[in-house]
């Protein structure tokens, strides 16, 4: 599977952006999705988690409340509504699919990267 992450821009803190990632493929939906970000001069870290099915989902504390993960697998795409952003929230975002059935936190458990979209937030 190949993944083209979009939807990225420029708000005001408490503003909203949707961000998406479409996928090609035909097994777009065995896969477990994950949304991760990485801000400058830090670390990638883990945001958000789906699992094949909408049920199963996991967020990071950080953004727990704000923000939204979705998936769509006729559409093969998997979305994340982000809401009432920070200015903490600034960074490049990634969407990943998970290969292994490791900690769905850790980006080792991902094989497959899109390309990343930058958010950045005003205060």
């Amino acid at each position: 599977v190949q993944l083209q992450a979009s939807g990225g821009g420029s708000v005001q803190a408490g503003g909203s952006l949707r961000l998406s990632c479409v996928a090609s493929g035909r097994t777009f939906g065995s896969y477990p999705m994950g949304w991760f970000r990485q801000a400058p001069e830090k670390e990638r870290e883990f945001v958000a988690f789906i699992g094949t099915t909408s049920g199963d989902t996991a967020y990071a504390d950080s953004v727990k409340g704000r923000f939204t993960i979705s998936r769509d697998n006729a559409k093969k795409t998997v979305t994340l509504q982000m809401d009432n952003l920070k200015p903490e929230d600034t960074a490049v975002y990634y969407c990943a699919a998970m290969y292994s059935s490791g900690a769905l936190r850790s980006q080792t458990s991902y094989g497959t990267w899109g390309q990343g979209t930058q958010v950045t937030v005003s205060s």
